[in-house]
């Protein structure tokens, strides 16, 4: 048994305590959360640390087999630039590609991360993540703008599905964005995710021209689907709406919803979302490098802040952000929407994350017989409880 205090305690489920203590089994299973009221008197055996201690993070957003593809594409090409560039040099050396798998995977336990929502294209990191420490829930990503292409789309993915399903691994199929996939694919995806009561994720809004490519046709995704991809087009037909009113009918309306990226979401389409879904049931992520790594753009957080919208906190890949660091992602929004309050970051970076991917039960919070991992914060500005450059996170659970 472990006595654990620090300067803060952030439950996240409740107030946070000065100078309380976490009480946890050999298994770091929280036996108890004390308050203390700020009179912390000494006891035998009991931890100190001087800073803020919180659970564990989880990374709702990340593609760990792109992990090879670090400090290989160009910074700010915009969407287009970066799937073409993805496009042209993703392939690699199997052995090369599991090796820098296992390296991300490793990265994310020593900065204090979790449980990760995984983004899969292949079977690559299935074998790493049953043997990891942290928790993965894998997203099954399918791809396929072509009608004519569905089925044998569909059909590669519930390969990976059924692998997953042989190694114990939680997943879902899930449609990559609005602009790779045709209706019939949509279609196949929005059957098995009601059938399998799954999690749905979907990359939402990343980039303008996706708006664009949608309202008139028009911008860099046509671009690209064209010149870089060599598909036919012709038979595309806009809609005159941006990219998520236009497919949210597509989704299903049930199951648990991740939006990912939300770069250019903009309050007409919450107001049209709303008016189908359960927002309780919606989760919006953010990848706050990523954004500025590819589009050196971000999404309108005050938006999301205001309209009390469950936000969650991912990284995105190493081939479009130097680290996979929650906290990285924390610093980033404060240092741009500096009316952001800490306790707001760490409930997005916890137990949001958690809830997101269905892990609440364990993670996401200090609360009696959870198991979610204690994070040291330091080096942050204690008096204001904000982050600072000089802020890191030490796994101590």
């Amino acid at each position: 048994m472990r006595k654990i205090a620090a300067t803060y305690v952030f439950p996240v489920t409740s107030p946070p305590l000065k100078n309380g203590i976490i009480t946890i089994d050999e298994t770091g299973k929280i036996l108890n959360i004390e308050d203390t009221r700020g009179n912390l008197r000494e006891q035998a055996g009991l931890e100190y640390y001087n800073g803020i201690l919180v659970p564990g993070f989880v990374n709702a957003h990340c593609h760990t087999e792109l992990s090879h593809l670090k400090n290989k594409i160009p910074e700010k090409t915009g969407l287009g630039g970066f799937i073409g560039a993805i496009n042209k040099i993703r392939k690699a050396e199997e052995e090369e590609i599991i090796i820098q798998i296992r390296n991300a995977d490793r990265e994310m336990y020593h900065n204090g991360i979790v449980a990760v929502g995984d983004i899969s294209n292949q079977n690559s990191s299935l074998e790493i993540k049953k043997e990891s420490k942290l928790d993965y829930f894998t997203f099954i990503e399918v791809f396929g703008f072509l009608p004519e292409r569905a089925d044998r789309a569909f059909s590669f993915a519930e390969n990976i599905y059924n692998r997953c399903n042989e190694l114990k691994l939680n997943a879902s199929i899930v449609p990559h964005s609005p602009y790779s996939v045709s209706g019939d694919l949509f279609k196949l995806i929005k059957n098995n995710t009601e059938k399998n009561n799954g999690i749905v994720s979907i990359h939402n809004q990343e980039s303008k021209d996706e708006n664009l490519f949608y309202r008139d046709g028009t911008g860099e995704i046509t671009e690209h689907l064209k010149n870089n991809i060599g598909l036919d087009i012709s038979g595309w037909k806009p809609t005159g709406q941006n990219s998520l009113p236009s497919i949210i009918d597509k989704l299903p309306q049930t199951d648990q919803l991740l939006l990912v990226h939300n770069t250019f979401t903009t309050i007409s389409d919450i107001r049209i979302l709303e008016q189908t879904r359960d927002l309780k049931n919606i989760f919006f992520v953010l990848c706050p490098n990523a954004n500025l790594y590819i589009s050196n753009s971000l999404p309108d957080v005050e938006l999301f802040r205001s309209l009390k919208l469950n936000i969650c906190l991912g990284t995105d890949s190493l081939a479009s952000n130097g680290e996979l660091s929650i906290l990285s992602e924390m610093k980033t929004v404060q240092k741009n929407f500096k009316e952001t309050t800490l306790e707001e970051l760490i409930k997005w970076a916890t137990i949001n994350g958690a809830r997101a991917l269905r892990m609440e039960n364990k993670l996401g919070s200090f609360e009696v017989g959870k198991k979610p991992g204690i994070n040291l914060i330091e080096k942050a500005d204690l008096h204001h409880l904000k982050l600072t450059s000089e802020t890191k996170v030490r796994k101590l659970i």
